[in-house]
């Protein structure tokens, strides 16, 4: 069996059904990623890059369906040479959402395409307008109406659809919902887990264990879509209230959503500035691996914008975390309020600062939070999703 997976940073969310794969001996497993892509040691990846970007010349509202097409155009060219050399896969697996499977149907009409939907857009009610400090203004909401177009096209082309969570699954037309299957793709919950005898040696040597007050805080890159500037501006509060508490924050200086700040290179150079803080009790640790920060996590906050649920969520779930996170709709799906976790407006910078506050100060009584947070992550595992994408891929 022929199974190719196309994803621009593969392999992405297909990491854990890839490396299944691959290890299969009747199973040869073919990858296409962009230049930068990190790849999977066992699985051949090809790499494009498109050979333009999207014109200036094109109107602001069509830019990104151009760069899709652009994207799909550079793949295109990639099937039709495998295409030529006799290759033919029995399925292809792909996320989508930059336009790399827009013409797959024309290299292999008959060959099952199953996409994966990870995300349509909305004006209203999600992560555009969501945070009134960044509006939306008329050209951005049809902007967002025009890269919706792309979308539409690729829940038409697939042949079945994966998206990793129910609120995710809402956003998308209710005309193509039932094409759609809910399979969140999983986290390695077999290696992830509270350890009591934890330690993480900081940059500047201190070492941090667990059982004392220390503050995490993990995103790809700190920005205000995953509530950095919410976190910020609770901090000064919080270090002055709880004089012994330490923070770690893990992620880069890059922007994964929305923009740059216009009056700094980044948003903790910006934040920092407008929110002074002991920098020898607030530790900026980079992109890093993050386990054993997890691991000595005595709260760990999570706040984003009503848009895709992280991985390090769930990831801080399985390691038995106390979890403070946002009110919104993708954390609602998995943290109860009171149940396995808790839950603090977005915006609300003293209700995070309380909430931190009295879980450092009596850190015994949310011990069932942890418990319930850690056993409802099981039903992430990267096992059950393996089971469950082989089922939509074979059938």
């Amino acid at each position: 069996m022929n199974v190719l997976f196309i994803h621009q940073n593969f392999p992405g969310q297909f990491r854990h059904i890839a490396a299944h794969l691959a290890k299969q001996s009747d199973v040869q497993v073919l990858a296409i990623g962009r230049e930068k892509a990190p790849g999977l040691s066992g699985v051949k990846m090809l790499r494009y890059k498109p050979r333009r970007t999207a014109s200036s010349h094109t109107h602001p509202y069509a830019r990104s369906f151009e760069d899709g097409v652009l994207h799909g155009q550079q793949v295109l060219r990639l099937m039709l040479d495998l295409k030529a050399k006799g290759y033919r896969p029995d399925v292809i697996v792909a996320h989508p959402g930059w336009g790399e499977t827009l013409y797959a149907k024309e290299a292999f009409p008959h060959v099952k395409l199953v996409h994966f939907c990870e995300y349509y857009y909305q004006t209203r009610g999600a992560d555009a307008g969501f945070d009134h400090e960044f509006p939306l203004d008329i050209n951005g909401a049809a902007s967002i109406r025009s890269r919706n177009a792309l979308h539409l096209l690729n829940i038409e082309n697939c042949d079945a659809a994966i998206t990793p969570t129910h609120w995710q699954h809402s956003l998308h037309p209710k005309s193509y919902q039932d094409k759609i299957q809910v399979i969140h793709e999983g986290i390695d919950t077999a290696n992830l887990g509270p350890d009591p005898e934890a330690t993480l040696q900081l940059p500047n040597g201190k070492v941090l264990k667990a059982g004392e007050p220390v503050i995490t805080y993990v995103a790809r890159n700190l920005e205000p879509y995953r509530g950095f500037h919410s976190f910020m501006r609770a901090l000064p509060k919080i270090l002055k209230e709880h004089p012994t508490c330490q923070v770690v924050v893990v992620g880069g200086d890059d922007v994964s959503y929305g923009s740059k700040p216009k009056d700094s290179p980044n948003w903790r150079s910006k934040l920092l500035a407008e929110n002074p803080v002991d920098l020898s009790r607030v530790h900026f640790l980079g992109k890093t691996t993050y386990k054993k920060v997890l691991q000595v996590s005595a709260v760990h906050l999570y706040l984003t914008y009503p848009f895709v649920l992280s991985w390090s969520l769930l990831e801080a779930m399985a390691s038995g975390c106390l979890i403070i996170g946002s009110d919104t709709a993708p954390v609602r799906e998995v943290i109860r309020d009171g149940e396995n976790g808790v839950l603090v407006d977005f915006f609300n910078a003293e209700a995070v600062t309380e909430q931190v506050i009295n879980s450092l100060t009596l850190p015994r009584r949310w011990s069932y939070l942890r418990q319930a947070a850690r056993l409802n992550a099981q039903s992430y595992s990267n096992v059950d999703g393996v089971k469950k994408y082989l089922a939509t891929i074979l059938a």
